[in-house]
């Protein structure tokens, strides 16, 4: 049975007519909007994450990715890569009439919904540069993956249940990446000012913002990666 059917099937009355509602990538923006940021160390699927009404941005995005996938988009993701004193961040990818937008569960006021205006990818995730930032106004963003597509795991039900998540944090860290910047400008970046500071923190659960000093703790069932 086809991962979007065993969703479906799983619905509650409630829950369908929430899922009904989400028709737009903008309304499923909104939705993720209404969640609460989760700090927990684990992964939910689409169908937990509309239970809980919980999530951070690996939860987000694929929430996100099954809705677009049941409105007629294809079910895509992009990691955005930062460098050793972030976390990675993780987007669900739509395009329209050739141009690309996203949609994302996020502690910042800035890396959540970009309109379809974006010729490229490399042009969509730069836009995020100025916004992607850690508690020591350090801009951190270095590069991102290819898409991927989550139809590939729909064998595993990833729209509801938690074991196949892990494959997929794990495909994520195999595919090719592409780095935005060179060593000279990393070199002369600034740091961030404290008005655009303050204005992307606006909100935010305190307790999920990454230290720049600790050391990255993998989330529960995965070896190597950060949330």
């Amino acid at each position: 049975m086809p991962a979007l059917e065993t969703f479906e099937k799983a619905l509650t009355r409630s829950e369908q007519r929430i899922i009904n509602s989400l028709t737009t990538p903008f309304q499923i923006q909104a939705f993720l909007d209404t969640l609460e940021y989760s700090t927990d160390d684990t992964y939910r699927s689409p169908l937990r994450v509309l239970r809980d009404r919980r999530g951070h941005c690996f939860d987000g995005a694929l929430f996100a990715a099954a809705i677009f996938h049941r409105i007629g988009y294809p079910p895509l993701i992009l990691d955005m890569l930062p460098n050793d004193r972030d976390d990675d961040h993780l987007l669900a990818l739509y395009k329209c009439e050739g141009f690309w937008g996203a949609v994302a569960k996020s502690n910042f006021v800035g890396l959540r919904f970009r309109e379809p205006i974006f010729r490229n990818l490399r042009e969509l995730v730069l836009s995020y540069f100025e916004q992607y930032y850690n508690i020591s106004r350090e801009k951190t963003l270095r590069g991102y993956t290819r898409p991927l597509n989550l139809n590939q795991f729909d064998i595993f039900d990833w729209m509801t249940q938690e074991k196949p998540l892990q494959a997929i944090a794990g495909r994520l860290d195999e595919i090719r990446r592409t780095s935005l910047l060179t060593g000279p400008m990393i070199s002369r970046l600034s740091k961030l000012d404290e008005l655009t500071y303050q204005a992307g923190l606006t909100g935010s659960n305190k307790a999920g913002l990454y230290k720049p000093d600790r050391i990255k703790k993998p989330p529960s069932g995965s070896a190597d990666r950060s949330l």
